[in-house]
């Protein structure tokens, strides 16, 4: 597919992008103690060259207050040589270069400030750090605004091609326009008017600094998601004034950090807020960015060719995969690795204060760390196992040159990742086995489905190595009853090999058993085509229509022998599941061991005493155990073998990931 709109130019107050491909700030935790590193500009640089038009770092703290010593210095004369070859490294590369202002207000944790206490428009405390703010005296105001003014300055002189504005996200700029945490009774609160006047203030000093013919962006919340705060209305009267102010370029994401809506996870559908971006184009000249979940082409290419917006954000998507705008002007985007919002490698990280990788891609952050050679001698490799570690395998020692044969037990690639296709919200697990398979294909793999790698198989192929990526299988726990007919296994569910009866007791909190419970608990509920088009028909009540989307037929209650469910689950997405589960009705009972399975249900056993669950069906989600009983007979069938992913033992995707890509770049 061509992308006439997509790869057109557009100039942004003097800034020649050569393409519509935006990659926005998200912090890396790359530069420690807030100067620009090797690190930091490996990454970029590699982006760069991947093709995307412009790159926007950060943030970049502008004072001492704002931020944290991990984030990109901006604050100081002394981050200007750092920054400056940062600034080289991208355009030496082919793209330009933007640095986002950044000042977190009460999103700062004052941990990360020596110990100080954080500023914003009113003392109102924060869900996000859980520390109250002081509210700032009138006086520090403009010495605050100057501090984004002299930071534009400085990135100016270090070579940066514009400006990004950081008033999105709940950060300092959001506190003063949102009436949830603007309490002042002065000229910067009470009425829209004045709560838009700390920002539109920042801007016109940014632009006093930079002079008339320097870009400047705002990152700007389309809608805050919070009760009671700034909604597209307000968005699009904050930017009209913004334009006036000086903005060339309107960058449009949602919600804050402390919003109950969910804004980049994976049960989020891909460019569910372009909507955001399409209101503030309509009241503003100057162009507009779409951002949020849109980490394929051929959408970026949709949404501009139906005037939606004007640019595209991929950030997240160029974690994944750096050559995402050149394989696509190529013709070649079918070979794209998708971001698949699992945010594993990214805001997991992040949160346990680590620097962030790639579920999808093992070498985000290590670009100069780990690099795909040619082999020095071409070898036979063997691999036992189609799962996402086996195909990564593959996939990276056929790019090196090597004789790939990869061989799969059943009829399709992808393993345990495929039983997420049918749980609500988490399809896009799938991508990654369907955008390795592609690549698998490309890179001239052998590919043999259905086919068991016995030692007479083996023997007949001849490796000179071998990778055993056999996977895991499900354990079965020790109750007494486990062997009745209407006990189930949680894969086979998920894989769409069993069914269950209208009453479920889920056996096991952990993530498989909460995704299974929460693909049971949708079974019945409106789908969006039904949704769509009752909701068009007037043909409910919207009374009703609620109860069908928030009610199934089946009735599901998980037990779980610890005191949390979902502890194996990453904590930027754990709280979205928990909370479909509790929208669809399912009862969750932590501290609760079953003891035994009868005809009509569950015996269980609790802190306060005995109890019995009624069930038609119980589901087991106890676990797994490695799949490797081929070990020990390959001994000595090859001078290399090796053991990745659940066969080595039990993991999660991106650590079997990693270890495939691992062992592709050893073989």
């Amino acid at each position: 597919m061509a992308y006439p709109y997509l790869f057109t130019p557009i100039d942004i107050n003097g800034m020649e992008l050569k393409n519509r491909i935006v990659m926005t700030a998200m912090h890396l935790g790359y530069t420690p103690e807030g100067t620009v590193t090797d690190r930091l500009i490996d990454f970029y640089a590699l982006r760069a060259r991947g093709g995307v038009g412009l790159i926007i770092v950060g943030g970049c703290v502008i004072d001492e207050y704002g931020g944290m010593s991990s984030m990109i210095g901006l604050s100081d004369d002394r981050h200007v040589p750092g920054l400056r070859k940062l600034v080289d490294a991208v355009k030496g590369n082919g793209a330009k270069i933007a640095a986002q202002l950044y000042q977190a207000g009460r999103y700062t944790h004052s941990a990360m400030i020596g110990g100080r206490k954080p500023f914003s428009a009113s003392a109102v405390r924060s869900k996000f750090t859980g520390e109250t703010p002081r509210a700032l005296d009138i006086e520090e105001i403009p010495g605050v605004q100057d501090r984004f003014a002299e930071a534009a300055e400085r990135a100016k002189r270090a070579g940066f091609d514009a400006v990004e504005v950081l008033g999105s996200a709940g950060y300092l700029i959001s506190q003063f326009l949102s009436p949830v945490t603007n309490r002042r009774e002065d000229r910067y609160g009470g009425p829209l008017e004045n709560r838009m006047r700390f920002g539109i203030e920042v801007v016109e000093k940014v632009r006093k600094a930079v002079g008339p013919d320097y870009p400047i962006i705002m990152r700007l919340a389309g809608n805050d998601f919070m009760e009671g705060g700034c909604t597209n209305v307000e968005a699009g009267i904050f930017a009209k004034a913004l334009e006036k102010a000086g903005v060339d370029l309107f960058n449009i994401t949602g919600g804050w950090h402390e919003t109950r809506v969910p804004q980049l996870t994976m049960n989020v559908p891909r460019g569910a807020y372009v909507y955001l971006a399409q209101g503030i184009k309509a009241k503003v000249k100057k162009p507009v960015l779409a951002s949020n979940r849109i980490n394929d082409p051929d959408m970026a290419e949709e949404i501009l060719r139906n005037g939606e917006a004007d640019m595209i954000t991929m950030a997240r998507a160029l974690l994944t995969d750096p050559d995402l705008p050149r394989k696509a002007q190529e013709g070649k985007s079918h070979l794209i690795y998708h971001c698949i919002a699992c945010n594993q490698g990214c805001f997991d990280e992040i949160f346990n204060l680590r620097p962030a990788t790639c579920l999808v891609n093992p070498m985000a952050g290590r670009e100069a760390e780990v690099l795909i050679e040619p082999a020095e001698k071409p070898k036979k490799v063997l691999v036992i196992g189609g799962g996402v570690a086996g195909m990564k395998a593959a996939c990276v020692a056929a790019e090196r040159g090597h004789n790939v044969s990869l061989a799969e037990q059943t009829s399709r690639l992808g393993g345990q990742i495929l039983l997420n296709r049918l749980v609500p919200g988490r399809e896009e697990m799938a991508t990654t086995a369907g955008d390795l398979a592609r690549n698998l294909e490309n890179s001239g793999v052998e590919i043999m489905l259905n086919k068991r790698a016995d030692i007479a198989f083996v023997k007949k192929m001849n490796p000179d190595a071998i990778i055993v990526a056999t996977g895991a299988r499900p354990m079965r726990p020790q109750i007494p009853g486990v062997e009745k007919d209407h006990v189930v296994q949680a894969w086979d569910v998920l894989d769409g090999k069993r069914g269950v009866g209208q009453k479920v007791v889920v056996v096991g909190g952990n993530a498989v058993g909460l995704e299974t419970a929460l693909y049971l608990a949708g079974i019945g509920t409106l789908s969006p085509e039904i949704l769509h088009f009752l909701m068009t028909s007037n043909a409910e009540s919207m009374e009703t229509i609620f109860e069908l989307l928030n009610r199934g037929s089946k009735e599901v209650t998980v037990i779980e022998m610890i005191r949390k469910a979902g502890k194996d689950i990453g904590l930027s997405t754990r709280w979205t599941i928990m909370a479909e589960l509790r929208r669809l009705g399912v009862t969750i009972m932590t501290g609760t061991t079953a003891v035994a399975i009868t005809e009509e249900g569950v015996e269980i056993e609790k802190e306060d005493g005995k109890g019995f669950l009624p069930a038609d069906s119980i589901v087991l989600a106890a676990g797994s155990s490695s799949e490797n009983g081929l070990l020990n007979e390959l001994e000595g069938l090859a001078p290399e073998i090796y053991t990745i992913g659940d066969a080595k033992a039990p993991r999660k995707a991106i650590e079997a990931i990693r270890e495939g890509f691992e062992v592709g770049i050893t073989v």
